[in-house]
């Protein structure tokens, strides 16, 4: 889904057809018309992203697809402390791809190594992040952390909650890499 949906820049009969093909599933049984999931934001995210934005440009690197991704509704919602959003529906690529990560960078003329990632994926977020060369926050909502030696190896910091991930994330910024 990630490779094929996410990264998708509109729903296609080709791409229906593609995806049923890959589950072993009618065309025409794939979901069509639905209407988009209301945005939920977890309880202390705005005050997060206040804090975050008085430190460094904060964007938001989702995957989604073409049909959920709504950048315009998402500014609004987040606006002024999160500067722009990054669908993989419009990137062209999906977390945990390094190129989802690189475009981001690309786009503010950054170092990947100057970009922290704040994400609760493990896999999408923390894998991802560190391969692109990024420092990352895992937001573990009590999770055990799934590979302590690429948490040690890539100095990942564990936060319990948003409130803990800005504190990382701050700790992070401060140590500005060469």
């Amino acid at each position: 889904m990630r490779n094929v949906l996410h990264t998708a820049p509109e729903i296609t009969d080709a791409l229906i057809e593609r995806v049923c093909r890959a589950l072993g599933v009618e065309p025409s049984v794939f979901p069509r018309n639905l209407p988009v999931a209301p945005l939920v934001l977890f309880p202390g995210t705005v005050e997060a992203l206040q804090e975050l934005s008085r430190e460094a440009t904060v964007v938001t690197l989702s995957n989604v697809t073409c049909t959920e991704a709504d950048p315009e509704r998402l500014l609004k919602l987040l606006s002024p402390w999160v500067s722009s959003h990054f669908p993989s529906c419009r990137t062209g690529y999906a977390k945990p791809d390094y190129r989802a990560f690189w475009t981001v960078a690309d786009s503010y003329k950054v170092p990947p190594s100057q970009i922290v990632h704040v994400g609760d994926d493990w896999e999408c977020d923390i894998q991802g992040a560190t391969t692109a060369g990024l420092r990352a926050v895992w937001v573990s909502h009590g999770r055990t952390v799934p590979d302590e030696q690429s948490l040690v190896e890539h100095g990942v910091l564990v936060a319990g909650d948003l409130a803990d991930a800005v504190q990382h994330a701050r700790q992070l910024l401060a140590r500005r890499l060469p």
